[in-house]
């Protein structure tokens, strides 16, 4: 054999050899088993993957063919086109980006994600989603698709602590919190040791009703009054009803609140949803209802279905009177001795406190539910945990924490929160995704109840409204001590993103 010969099949690899079997499996897919890119086998970076698949890159027309090709369905003739090639159909306007997971199907997920993170990190002005630290890998697309969100990129982990355990009504549950706020977990698992110190929380669900408020016009004001006289008679109400139940075994109207602004009438549908939140199921025995309601009204016109009358996701009166979703009040005494050793102050300081800064601060400033500390710090961590509509806490956080000196001598402490509008639900939405059903199992309320439509939901609302307590509870303490400072100081300040020279501002209590 010949010295070049010797020195050729030295320099021969495993990796030319790789090589060589792509480019002919992707010159000839037809004759080749569907492999998957050589990006998802963790052997080499997405620069270098994409080297290679450029480097042996069909021209546009063969790709269009291959994709193109009657005998196939989409997705096996996607998978006989590299990455790269999926790109270049879709830039050349063949694929939309959006359609990805549907064409490629169940079983390519993850490759739809990949593929459109591509797309869009090379058509912006950064670059850097495609290689970015945005996790999108080992994830159940398919809870995701047709549920939760669209043109999918990857997913956003936030950190999950767990405060308390508390007990509520007799029973212990510990309180998961998804959040990037330093203290907070830590703040409310101090308010918990106080609250089970006295016994635990106890808590009255005072009411159960999702609402939806459609916007509806009429030719004038006059038909507008004769339409809300037959909503609020007898017979208007119970054709409403019976077209609105018809739609949902849970759907079941609990009432119809009316009100006319010129020639346009407002009606609040409310109806409990079982252990689901209830915006879609609301939605749809309103539908219903009115398609009765035109019947007896032809001339009038559905503006929205939501006429900003229920109200969704916006600060409102109407919810903190009236209520919606879950209205809880939770209660609990702290003994004296508890808040002088665990919460650090007194009884005095903080019922003084509470009225000053929760009562008529708030008042001060207009406030509509905003009667508390930080209520919706609280909510919102355990709505992320738990797969909860996060915009939902506006009105959800709504909320009054009072204080109160109680016992013999007045040396204990009466504290509670009333919560008139804490939207949950323990089915649909978020709560189909793994990591969130695994939150409601910890916590024993995942999926509907078996027995008792609701109840699940309106233990979740319990527990939410519980942890609160705690946190109201532990936050007001600190400010009465002077400790909040110092704690956020210690606790609240990356290391990553603080330069090391910035000055550290502690105020002494």
């Amino acid at each position: 054999m010949s010295t070049i010969a010797q020195q050729h099949i030295s320099s021969f690899s495993v990796r030319d050899l790789e090589l060589k079997l792509k480019q002919v499996r992707l010159a000839h897919p037809e004759q080749s088993l569907p492999s998957p890119p050589s990006s998802d086998s963790g052997s080499s970076s997405p620069r270098e993957s994409q080297t290679e698949e450029s480097y042996f890159l069909r021209s546009l027309k063969e790709c269009l063919a291959i994709y193109e090709e009657t005998s196939r369905s989409r997705s096996e003739s996607l998978s006989l086109l590299s990455d790269e090639e999926v790109i270049m159909l879709a830039n050349n306007g063949n694929i939309a980006t959006y359609a990805l997971e549907k064409l490629f199907g169940m079983d390519q997920l993850e490759r739809a994600v990949r593929i459109r993170r591509a797309i869009i990190s090379r058509a912006s002005s950064t670059g850097t989603l495609e290689s970015s630290s945005i996790p999108y890998e080992n994830y159940d697309y398919s809870r995701v698709l047709g549920a939760c969100c669209e043109n999918v990129v990857g997913y956003i982990p936030i950190p999950l602590g767990v405060a308390g355990p508390l007990t509520v009504d007799g029973t212990q549950y510990p309180i998961p919190m998804a959040t990037a706020e330093g203290t907070l977990v830590a703040s409310t698992s101090r308010g918990c040791k106080a609250l089970n110190a006295g016994g635990g929380v106890t808590t009255v669900l005072v009411g159960d009703g999702m609402t939806r408020g459609p916007a509806i016009d009429f030719p004038s004001a006059i038909q507008a009054g004769k339409a809300k006289a037959w909503i609020d008679s007898d017979d208007g109400h119970e054709i409403l009803r019976e077209a609105f139940e018809s739609t949902s075994r849970f759907a079941k109207l609990k009432s119809l609140k009316t009100a006319i602004a010129g020639r346009t009438l407002y009606v609040r549908f409310a109806t409990t949803t079982g252990d689901a939140m209830g915006m879609n199921m609301i939605s749809k025995g309103t539908e219903k209802a009115l398609e009765a309601m035109q019947k007896r009204f032809p001339e009038m016109v559905v503006l929205a279905l939501s006429g900003n009358y229920c109200t969704d996701k916006k600060p409102a009166a109407i919810n903190w009177i009236e209520g919606r979703g879950k209205s809880v009040v939770t209660e609990a005494v702290v003994p004296g001795h508890v808040v002088k050793t665990v919460l650090k102050t007194t009884v005095k300081d903080l019922c003084n406190l509470n009225v000053k800064k929760n009562l008529i601060g708030s008042a001060m400033a207009g406030s509509i539910g905003g009667f508390n500390a930080h209520a919706a710090n609280i909510l919102t961590a355990i709505f992320l945990a738990t797969g909860q509509d996060p915009a939902q806490n506006v009105e959800s956080s709504m909320c009054m924490t009072l204080m109160e000196p109680t016992g013999p001598n007045g040396e204990d402490l009466l504290v509670s929160v009333t919560m008139p509008c804490i939207e949950v639900g323990t089915v649909g939405g978020g709560t189909v995704l793994a990591p969130q059903q695994g939150v409601l199992d910890m916590l024993g309320i995942r999926g509907a109840h078996p027995q008792q439509p609701g109840q699940n939901a309106q233990t979740l609302a319990r527990i939410i409204a519980s942890a609160v307590l705690a946190g109201e509870l532990s936050l007001l303490s600190a400010l009465a001590a002077g400790h909040l400072i110092k704690a956020h100081m210690a606790h609240n300040r990356s290391q990553v993103n603080t330069p090391a020279t910035a000055p550290s501002i502690i105020y002494e209590s």
